[in-house]
């Protein structure tokens, strides 16, 4: 949906009160900030609910809208907190939650309903048929990943039912944002949930492949504006106010001049905060460009000469006054900016004893609003006063505190109204799916090696776009890639249709817009684990969008586990080894070359191995170092409910493949030399 404004909306980050002054200062139309709960950057200084409520008042009254990040993916057991501290957040005027977790949304949508919703990045929206069914859950706005390309944004806009927000300027992930599972199951800090380690900035193979240089799409304003694109979104709720006013300035200056950054604009963004400069490789559709880099001694020598120590207070906003203070009727006093009116009364003045209220005195104590982000000029106050009366000075300060609370009230309030949505969709009946386990083989030829073992799954995928390599009639399913963008739809559209010709029933999915394209070419939906299903709410929501079946998240434990599949159906992810990353950049050819697709794989200090292979089209997965095994436990999945378990097939041979089948049949470990992890605990040897 194209915007209506003429410029895109500039949407600037703050993570305490002080960046929030200096987004405003800078001209930002719109702030987003993280709340103490539930927000994806769980590190940063982060506001309370009394700070949220200032900051609300205070960018109302300077007319900016301020969002607030729910976008962590929540656990049942903190469903109940979700909406109470959405119901908080509705109250005191928030103009809109970026949000990532389907089931809070659809929870939102029911007992908060007047709350506007911004689908995060987190959600990893690609392509038109995810953000459209963003919209119909309730999302009006869709932030689209950062790998898209202009190209892709354009196409976005033109045919998606909702507002699209970019990414303009700042830390790039290397993953895919909410597909990341490197720092959770390798460091125990969970990238979903706002824990993040930066397994990405650190050495791998003696180098930094994986460190991305930040975004930098100050040389394609024009483009930008002519997009279509309802927002510009800058990266940095971790960054300081002195960044986010400095690179907020920038950047309102090139939108309002409607022209790209000189050279010089180049070199003071690079100057407040650069990784050996910048990258538009996504935006401009190379990739395979240098996109790499580290933040050098001489980055930061740059940055402290470009410290200027400065820091940001309140812009107050300018009231009048009419106060009364009349013998025999209480004193009144009524505040306006011109547009808004608030008034207070309080005590009956008294015969002054001996000292009686001056107007020069009572002025000066009205104008003291020193404790609000208002600014009184006594000159500005109109005055009624009786001659020789008196009020007490904590009644002057009461009745002023009194009217001023009244009008910041009044900006309290979304400063744009919500949007008609859709109705949410209702669960359809449930299909009647065959009972048993699933299994993915990203090697075609492996299950036509084991296909007497075969009869353990229920459930056989192969990739898509290599079904033709394997031998006729092996698999009943397809995965599909999860990544589609827009432009590859169409062969995506016709291999699917070829696979339904060939007998395939099944699609595995990993995306929202996966799930339309599966439903249209009359496949049933399996949902892959990255859907991150982490709560019995979401699960839910994809069964309302057909997914009837579905891979619980690898980040639950067990016992979390357990807690979801009562009343429910799901997969365990119980033998292979996790994707850890899928980065739109081929880091194999980068790093290893093209001869080496299939065998490449990262090395990090500890000797630790994560193998690379190729997703399509030139993509890359990054799988875990170690095996996610559960074969020997099967009483412990027993309890915990657990009856379907899927199994991930990437870089095993047809022995390693057999012994881990049969392992589980006999219920017996892996080989000793093998690093194994279980569900919910970091990977070990035993």
């Amino acid at each position: 949906m194209k915007r209506k404004t003429d410029l895109p909306e500039l949407l600037a980050p703050a993570g305490d009160m002080e960046a929030l002054y200096a987004a405003v200062a800078a001209g930002a139309d719109a702030v987003y900030v993280g709340g103490k709960l539930f927000s994806a950057r769980a590190y940063a200084k982060n506001f309370d609910l009394e700070e949220l409520a200032r900051a609300v008042i205070f960018c109302h009254m300077n007319g900016v809208r301020l969002y607030v990040t729910v976008n962590t993916l929540i656990y049942d057991r903190e469903a109940d907190e979700l909406i109470g501290y959405c119901k908080e957040l509705a109250r005191i005027g928030v103009d809109a939650l970026i949000i990532a977790d389907l089931g809070a949304i659809r929870r939102i949508r029911r007992e908060v309903p007047g709350l506007a919703l911004h689908a995060s990045t987190q959600m990893s929206l690609h392509n038109t048929p995810a953000t459209e069914v963003a919209y119909s859950l309730g999302c009006e706005r869709a932030v689209l990943a950062r790998e898209c390309s202009l190209r892709e944004i354009r196409s976005a806009v033109e045919h998606s039912p909702c507002e699209i927000e970019v990414f303009l300027h700042g830390a790039l992930c290397v993953c895919h944002s909410g597909q990341c599972l490197f720092s959770s199951m390798v460091g125990g800090r969970s990238g979903n949930r706002g824990e993040c380690a930066q397994p990405c900035r650190l050495p791998y193979n003696g180098s930094y492949p994986l460190s991305l240089s930040d975004l930098s799409l100050a040389g394609h304003i024009g483009e930008l504006i002519d997009s279509g694109v309802s927002s510009l979104k800058i990266e940095g709720r971790m960054k300081s106010p002195d960044y986010v006013y400095r690179v907020t300035s920038i950047y309102r200056r090139l939108l309002d001049e409607r022209r790209n950054a000189g050279k010089g604009e180049h070199a003071s963004l690079a100057a407040v905060f650069s990784r050996g400069g910048f990258t538009d490789g996504y935006f401009t559709g190379h990739p395979e460009q240098r996109m790499t880099g580290v933040r050098s001694e001489q980055d930061k020598e740059a940055t402290r000469a470009e410290q200027t120590g400065a820091t940001y207070a309140p812009v107050r906003h300018k009231i009048y006054a009419t106060a009364r203070f009349l013998a025999g009727e209480p004193a009144s006093l009524s505040l306006t900016d011109g547009v808004r009116t608030a008034s207070a009364f309080g005590e009956i003045p008294a015969p002054a004893l001996s000292a009686p209220l001056t107007a020069p005195d009572l002025k000066a104590r009205l104008s003291k609003l020193g404790a609000t982000f208002f600014s009184l000029a006594p000159e500005d106050i109109a005055l009624e006063l009786s001659d020789g009366v008196n009020l007490s000075p904590s009644a002057i300060n009461a009745l002023r505190r009194t009217a001023a609370a009244a009008l910041e009230e009044q900006f309290a309030a979304p400063l744009l109204p919500q949007k008609s949505l859709p109705a949410l969709p209702d669960d359809p009946p449930k299909a009647d799916l065959p009972d048993g386990s699933s299994a993915l083989f990203l090697d075609p030829a492996l299950p036509g090696k084991i296909s007497d073992l075969l009869g353990d799954f229920a459930y056989r995928f192969l990739p898509l776009f290599r079904l033709s390599e394997a031998k006729p009639g092996i698999a009943n399913g397809v995965y599909l890639p999860p990544v589609l963008m827009d432009s590859e739809l169409p062969a995506a559209r016709e291999a699917l249709k070829r696979a339904k010709a060939q007998g395939i029933a099944y699609a595995l999915v990993g995306n929202l817009g996966g799930i339309a394209l599966a439903k249209e070419a009359g496949l049933l939906p399996i949902g892959d684990f990255r859907l991150n299903i982490m709560n019995r709410e979401t699960a839910s929501v994809y069964r309302s969008l057909g997914v009837s079946l579905a891979i619980l998240s690898p980040e639950l434990t067990l016992p979390m586990a357990r807690d979801l599949l009562r009343g429910s159906d799901g997969l365990l992810f119980a033998y292979g080894r996790v994707p850890l990353m899928l980065t739109e950049r081929c880091f194999v050819k980068e790093n290893f070359g093209c001869e080496s697709c299939g065998r490449a794989a990262l090395t990090d200090r500890k000797g630790q191995k994560f193998p690379i292979l190729r997703e399509y089209d030139h993509r890359n997965l990054i799988f875990n170092s170690a095996v996610t095994y559960m074969g020997d436990r099967g009483e412990d999945l027993r309890r915990a409910g657990v009856r379907r378990l899927h199994f991930l097939f990437s870089t095993e041979n047809e022995r390693q493949a057999r012994e881990a089948i049969e392992g589980f049949r006999k219920g017996t470990p892996l080989p000793q030399n093998i690093a194994v992890r279980r569900i919910g605990k970091r990977e070990t040897n035993a």
